[in-house]
């Protein structure tokens, strides 16, 4: 029997997540490439917690990930003008 280690989940609002990525100081398409690169070392069932600017980020990062196979959990637009994705890991 494997035994798991539990990781310690940080909360953001209500939504729970296992990691974090600020894309803010990237421009398309570096934006989708660091966040798939962060979901990847995630187990399947996690949550990444995606720090974004508005704009081609907002569009092109939860579109992205959904074509992955990742479920899009939520957009939680910021009080300092960035957007946070919320994505959990599916299995691939």
């Amino acid at each position: 029997m494997a035994i798991r280690i539990e990781k310690e989940r940080k909360s953001m609002a209500e939504i729970q997540f296992d990691d974090q990525v600020d894309i803010t100081d990237k421009v398309c398409p570096l934006t989708f490439v660091k966040a798939k690169v962060a979901i990847e070392e995630l187990d399947d069932g996690e949550v990444l917690a995606i720090r974004m600017n508005d704009g081609e980020p907002v569009q092109n990062v939860p579109r992205s990930m959904k074509e992955e196979g990742h479920k899009i959990l939520k957009l939680e637009d910021n009080a300092d003008g960035t957007y946070t994705l919320y994505v959990r890991k599916v299995e691939e």
